[in-house]
Protein backbone atom coordinates (compact mmCIF):
# COMPACT_ATOMS: atom_id res chain seq x y z
CA UNK A 1 0.00 0.00 0.00
CA UNK A 2 1.68 3.56 -1.28
CA UNK A 3 0.31 6.35 1.01
CA UNK A 4 -1.09 9.83 0.05
CA UNK A 5 -0.57 11.90 3.02
CA UNK A 6 -2.53 9.17 4.86
CA UNK A 7 -3.57 9.88 9.10
CA UNK A 8 -3.48 7.49 10.92
CA UNK A 9 -2.10 6.48 14.96
CA UNK A 10 -1.87 9.44 17.64
CA UNK A 11 1.30 10.72 19.48
CA UNK A 12 -0.27 12.71 22.39
CA UNK A 13 -3.33 12.62 20.99
CA UNK A 14 -2.17 14.30 18.18
CA UNK A 15 -2.93 12.42 15.39
CA UNK A 16 0.28 11.44 13.17
CA UNK A 17 0.44 11.58 8.85
CA UNK A 18 2.07 9.38 7.04
CA UNK A 19 3.54 10.71 3.83
CA UNK A 20 5.73 8.84 0.85
CA UNK A 21 9.29 10.83 -0.50
CA UNK A 22 11.44 9.44 -2.97
CA UNK A 23 13.82 12.30 -2.76
CA UNK A 24 17.28 11.91 -3.54
CA UNK A 25 16.86 8.56 -4.60
CA UNK A 26 15.75 7.28 -0.88
CA UNK A 27 12.24 5.63 -0.78
CA UNK A 28 10.99 6.65 2.41
CA UNK A 29 7.97 6.62 4.85
CA UNK A 30 7.90 10.26 6.67
CA UNK A 31 5.66 10.65 10.05
CA UNK A 32 4.72 13.75 10.83
CA UNK A 33 2.82 16.05 13.92
CA UNK A 34 -0.32 18.13 12.28
CA UNK A 35 2.37 20.77 11.63
CA UNK A 36 4.92 18.91 9.58
CA UNK A 37 7.35 18.26 12.13
CA UNK A 38 8.92 15.05 11.38
CA UNK A 39 8.79 12.54 14.50
CA UNK A 40 10.24 9.34 12.61
CA UNK A 41 10.82 8.15 8.96
CA UNK A 42 10.61 4.38 7.86
CA UNK A 43 13.42 3.26 5.22
CA UNK A 44 11.88 0.94 3.09
CA UNK A 45 15.17 -0.18 1.63
CA UNK A 46 16.71 -0.90 4.43
CA UNK A 47 13.41 -1.87 6.45
CA UNK A 48 14.50 0.32 9.34
CA UNK A 49 11.97 2.87 11.61
CA UNK A 50 14.00 5.72 12.79
CA UNK A 51 12.58 7.61 15.54
CA UNK A 52 13.55 11.22 16.52
CA UNK A 53 12.18 10.83 19.41
CA UNK A 54 11.30 7.58 21.13
CA UNK A 55 8.88 8.48 23.46
CA UNK A 56 6.48 8.65 20.48
CA UNK A 57 7.46 5.19 19.30
CA UNK A 58 4.17 3.17 19.80
CA UNK A 59 2.04 5.82 18.13
CA UNK A 60 4.73 5.55 15.19
CA UNK A 61 4.35 2.22 14.76
CA UNK A 62 0.66 2.71 14.85
CA UNK A 63 0.99 5.01 12.00
CA UNK A 64 3.15 2.60 10.04
CA UNK A 65 1.90 -0.69 10.73
CA UNK A 66 0.09 -1.04 7.24
CA UNK A 67 3.19 -0.71 5.97
CA UNK A 68 5.61 -2.34 7.59
CA UNK A 69 6.58 -6.57 6.34
CA UNK A 70 9.16 -8.47 8.05
CA UNK A 71 12.03 -7.65 10.46
CA UNK A 72 12.05 -3.90 11.31
CA UNK A 73 14.73 -2.28 12.77
CA UNK A 74 13.52 0.02 15.32
CA UNK A 75 15.91 2.80 17.08
CA UNK A 76 16.98 6.62 16.71
CA UNK A 77 18.58 8.37 13.47
CA UNK A 78 21.75 6.73 11.96
CA UNK A 79 24.86 8.96 12.27
CA UNK A 80 25.67 10.80 9.05
CA UNK A 81 28.31 9.85 7.15
CA UNK A 82 31.40 11.50 5.88
CA UNK A 83 29.94 11.74 2.86
CA UNK A 84 26.66 13.00 4.52
CA UNK A 85 28.89 15.42 6.26
CA UNK A 86 30.78 16.21 3.00
CA UNK A 87 27.55 16.81 0.83
CA UNK A 88 26.34 19.28 3.47
CA UNK A 89 28.95 21.44 3.76
CA UNK A 90 29.81 21.60 -0.57
CA UNK A 91 29.19 25.57 -1.63
CA UNK A 92 26.27 25.36 -4.23
CA UNK A 93 28.70 26.45 -6.31
CA UNK A 94 30.70 23.70 -6.66
CA UNK A 95 27.62 21.32 -6.83
CA UNK A 96 27.34 19.34 -9.68
CA UNK A 97 24.40 17.67 -8.76
CA UNK A 98 21.78 20.08 -10.07
CA UNK A 99 23.23 19.59 -13.89
CA UNK A 100 21.00 18.73 -16.41
CA UNK A 101 21.17 16.80 -18.63
CA UNK A 102 23.53 18.78 -21.34
CA UNK A 103 24.06 21.43 -18.84
CA UNK A 104 26.63 23.55 -21.51
CA UNK A 105 23.92 23.09 -23.72
CA UNK A 106 21.38 24.33 -21.83
CA UNK A 107 23.50 27.51 -19.94
CA UNK A 108 24.75 28.68 -23.77
CA UNK A 109 20.76 28.79 -25.22
CA UNK A 110 19.55 30.39 -21.99
CA UNK A 111 22.37 32.80 -22.44
CA UNK A 112 21.16 33.48 -26.23
CA UNK A 113 17.39 34.39 -24.71
CA UNK A 114 18.99 36.44 -22.08
CA UNK A 115 20.37 38.40 -24.63
CA UNK A 116 17.42 38.48 -27.09
CA UNK A 117 14.53 41.23 -26.71
CA UNK A 118 15.07 43.81 -28.87
CA UNK A 119 11.53 45.97 -28.80
CA UNK A 120 12.04 48.42 -31.97
CA UNK A 121 12.71 45.24 -33.91
CA UNK A 122 16.21 46.96 -35.03
CA UNK A 123 18.96 45.09 -32.68
CA UNK A 124 20.71 41.93 -33.11
CA UNK A 125 20.74 39.28 -30.09
CA UNK A 126 24.73 39.01 -28.60
CA UNK A 127 26.33 36.41 -30.58
CA UNK A 128 26.39 33.01 -28.20
CA UNK A 129 29.04 30.54 -28.84
CA UNK A 130 27.79 28.06 -31.59
CA UNK A 131 23.92 28.59 -31.22
CA UNK A 132 22.14 29.40 -34.64
CA UNK A 133 19.36 31.88 -33.83
CA UNK A 134 15.93 33.38 -35.98
CA UNK A 135 14.02 35.96 -35.40
CA UNK A 136 10.24 36.04 -34.84
CA UNK A 137 7.86 38.40 -34.62
CA UNK A 138 4.82 38.55 -32.66
CA UNK A 139 1.98 41.39 -32.88
CA UNK A 140 1.10 43.46 -29.23
CA UNK A 141 -0.81 45.99 -28.34
CA UNK A 142 2.56 48.18 -28.03
CA UNK A 143 3.85 47.32 -31.28
CA UNK A 144 5.55 44.50 -32.64
CA UNK A 145 8.46 42.43 -30.36
CA UNK A 146 11.27 40.90 -31.83
CA UNK A 147 12.16 37.90 -29.79
CA UNK A 148 15.16 34.90 -30.74
CA UNK A 149 14.83 31.56 -30.53
CA UNK A 150 17.04 28.42 -31.26
CA UNK A 151 17.35 27.18 -34.73
CA UNK A 152 15.73 23.66 -34.97
CA UNK A 153 19.45 22.43 -36.36
CA UNK A 154 22.15 20.06 -34.84
CA UNK A 155 22.75 21.77 -31.44
CA UNK A 156 18.85 20.98 -30.76
CA UNK A 157 19.17 17.73 -31.55
CA UNK A 158 22.18 16.55 -29.64
CA UNK A 159 20.33 18.63 -26.65
CA UNK A 160 17.63 16.36 -27.03
CA UNK A 161 19.62 13.01 -27.12
CA UNK A 162 21.61 13.95 -24.08
CA UNK A 163 18.02 14.75 -22.13
CA UNK A 164 16.51 11.18 -23.17
CA UNK A 165 19.67 9.82 -22.08
CA UNK A 166 19.96 11.35 -19.14
CA UNK A 167 16.31 11.07 -18.40
CA UNK A 168 16.54 7.19 -18.72
CA UNK A 169 19.61 7.58 -16.35
CA UNK A 170 17.73 8.78 -13.31
CA UNK A 171 15.40 6.41 -13.61
CA UNK A 172 18.05 4.39 -12.39
CA UNK A 173 17.88 6.07 -8.65
CA UNK A 174 15.27 3.37 -8.08
CA UNK A 175 18.26 0.65 -8.13
CA UNK A 176 20.11 2.35 -6.27
CA UNK A 177 22.07 4.25 -8.57
CA UNK A 178 23.39 8.30 -8.11
CA UNK A 179 23.38 9.84 -11.41
CA UNK A 180 25.33 13.15 -12.49
CA UNK A 181 25.38 14.82 -15.83
CA UNK A 182 27.49 16.96 -17.53
CA UNK A 183 30.70 16.72 -15.25
CA UNK A 184 32.93 19.78 -17.00
CA UNK A 185 36.48 18.57 -17.43
CA UNK A 186 39.54 20.84 -17.54
CA UNK A 187 40.08 21.77 -21.22
CA UNK A 188 36.60 22.39 -22.30
CA UNK A 189 35.64 18.74 -22.23
CA UNK A 190 33.07 16.87 -19.97
CA UNK A 191 31.09 13.43 -19.22
CA UNK A 192 27.96 13.04 -20.58
CA UNK A 193 26.72 11.49 -17.53
CA UNK A 194 28.30 9.66 -14.99
CA UNK A 195 26.36 6.47 -13.13
CA UNK A 196 27.58 5.60 -9.62
CA UNK A 197 26.01 2.28 -8.27
CA UNK A 198 25.57 -1.66 -7.53
CA UNK A 199 27.45 -2.25 -11.02
CA UNK A 200 30.05 0.48 -10.19
CA UNK A 201 30.67 3.93 -12.08
CA UNK A 202 30.21 4.67 -15.42
CA UNK A 203 30.99 6.79 -17.63
CA UNK A 204 28.24 7.40 -20.60
CA UNK A 205 29.12 9.24 -24.18
CA UNK A 206 25.73 10.44 -25.78
CA UNK A 207 26.28 9.59 -29.33
CA UNK A 208 23.14 11.01 -31.94
CA UNK A 209 21.90 8.95 -34.42
CA UNK A 210 19.74 10.76 -36.64
CA UNK A 211 17.56 7.62 -37.15
CA UNK A 212 20.61 6.74 -39.14
CA UNK A 213 22.91 3.88 -39.63
CA UNK A 214 25.66 3.85 -37.20
CA UNK A 215 28.96 1.67 -37.83
CA UNK A 216 31.50 1.02 -35.46
CA UNK A 217 34.95 -0.51 -36.36
CA UNK A 218 36.92 0.42 -33.11
CA UNK A 219 37.99 3.15 -32.34
CA UNK A 220 35.91 5.06 -34.94
CA UNK A 221 31.82 5.35 -35.04
CA UNK A 222 30.18 6.35 -38.09
CA UNK A 223 26.63 7.06 -38.44
CA UNK A 224 24.92 7.53 -41.75
CA UNK A 225 27.00 9.14 -44.77
CA UNK A 226 29.37 10.80 -42.19
CA UNK A 227 32.72 10.76 -41.43
CA UNK A 228 34.11 8.32 -38.71
CA UNK A 229 35.18 9.87 -36.18
CA UNK A 230 36.60 8.44 -33.21
CA UNK A 231 34.00 8.49 -30.55
CA UNK A 232 35.81 5.19 -28.64
CA UNK A 233 38.88 6.61 -28.00
CA UNK A 234 36.97 9.64 -26.45
CA UNK A 235 34.60 7.73 -24.16
CA UNK A 236 37.83 5.67 -23.23
CA UNK A 237 39.81 8.70 -22.84
CA UNK A 238 36.85 10.64 -20.93
CA UNK A 239 36.13 7.24 -18.43
CA UNK A 240 40.05 7.42 -17.70
CA UNK A 241 40.14 10.54 -16.30
CA UNK A 242 37.12 10.46 -14.38
CA UNK A 243 38.74 6.98 -13.02
CA UNK A 244 41.97 9.70 -11.76
CA UNK A 245 39.74 11.93 -10.48
CA UNK A 246 37.65 9.16 -8.17
CA UNK A 247 40.43 6.95 -7.45
CA UNK A 248 37.87 4.07 -8.46
CA UNK A 249 37.43 2.05 -11.85
CA UNK A 250 35.40 3.36 -14.46
CA UNK A 251 33.97 1.50 -17.27
CA UNK A 252 33.31 3.72 -20.61
CA UNK A 253 29.57 3.24 -22.07
CA UNK A 254 28.46 4.47 -25.65
CA UNK A 255 24.84 5.24 -25.35
CA UNK A 256 23.99 5.46 -29.12
CA UNK A 257 20.14 7.53 -29.39
CA UNK A 258 17.82 6.83 -31.67
CA UNK A 259 19.95 4.75 -34.69
CA UNK A 260 17.54 3.00 -37.08
CA UNK A 261 20.49 0.39 -37.52
CA UNK A 262 23.49 -0.24 -35.27
CA UNK A 263 26.42 -2.55 -36.33
CA UNK A 264 29.77 -3.43 -35.16
CA UNK A 265 32.12 -4.44 -38.18
CA UNK A 266 34.87 -6.16 -36.12
CA UNK A 267 35.14 -7.51 -32.63
CA UNK A 268 32.88 -5.89 -29.97
CA UNK A 269 35.18 -3.92 -27.67
CA UNK A 270 35.69 -5.34 -24.86
CA UNK A 271 36.44 -2.41 -22.63
CA UNK A 272 33.51 -0.62 -24.17
CA UNK A 273 29.64 -1.29 -23.16
CA UNK A 274 27.78 -0.33 -26.56
CA UNK A 275 24.46 0.10 -25.84
CA UNK A 276 21.12 1.46 -27.34
CA UNK A 277 19.27 4.61 -25.96
CA UNK A 278 16.55 2.04 -25.18
CA UNK A 279 18.95 -0.74 -23.38
CA UNK A 280 19.64 1.24 -20.82
CA UNK A 281 17.23 0.33 -17.95
CA UNK A 282 18.95 -3.01 -18.37
CA UNK A 283 21.99 -1.20 -16.06
CA UNK A 284 19.95 -1.91 -13.24
CA UNK A 285 20.18 -5.36 -12.88
CA UNK A 286 24.04 -4.64 -12.21
CA UNK A 287 25.36 -5.58 -9.18
CA UNK A 288 28.06 -6.95 -7.00
CA UNK A 289 30.58 -4.36 -7.43
CA UNK A 290 29.80 -1.35 -5.20
CA UNK A 291 28.21 -1.26 -1.44
CA UNK A 292 25.90 1.28 -0.86
CA UNK A 293 28.28 3.16 1.27
CA UNK A 294 30.91 3.22 -1.35
CA UNK A 295 28.35 4.34 -3.26
CA UNK A 296 27.47 7.51 -1.35
CA UNK A 297 31.10 8.01 -0.88
CA UNK A 298 32.15 8.17 -4.34
CA UNK A 299 28.57 10.05 -5.15
CA UNK A 300 29.90 12.68 -2.22
CA UNK A 301 33.55 12.86 -4.13
CA UNK A 302 31.90 12.93 -7.92
CA UNK A 303 29.18 16.04 -7.11
CA UNK A 304 32.09 18.47 -5.99
CA UNK A 305 33.27 20.23 -9.20
CA UNK A 306 36.53 20.68 -7.38
CA UNK A 307 37.22 17.44 -7.38
CA UNK A 308 37.75 17.20 -11.44
CA UNK A 309 40.44 20.03 -11.48
CA UNK A 310 43.13 17.69 -11.25
CA UNK A 311 42.38 15.70 -14.26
Amino acid sequence: MDPQKRTAGRADGVRLRVTPSRAAGRDRLYVTLPDGAVVAWYDRAGNSVSLVSDRRRDAVLQALAPYLAGEVSIGPPPVPTAADLARLALHPDDDLAPNRPGEALHTDSDAGQAAAPARDGTESPTEVDRIRSVPTVRATGGGPIRSWRLHGGPRRAELAAQEQVGGALDLLTDAGWRILHSVPLPGADRVDHLAVGPGGVLAVHTVRARRAHVRIDDPHVRTGRGRPDPLLRLTRRRATRAALALTAPVRPVLAVVGAARLDVVRMAPFDVRIMRDCELPALARLGGVLKPADIEALYALARDRRTWLRV
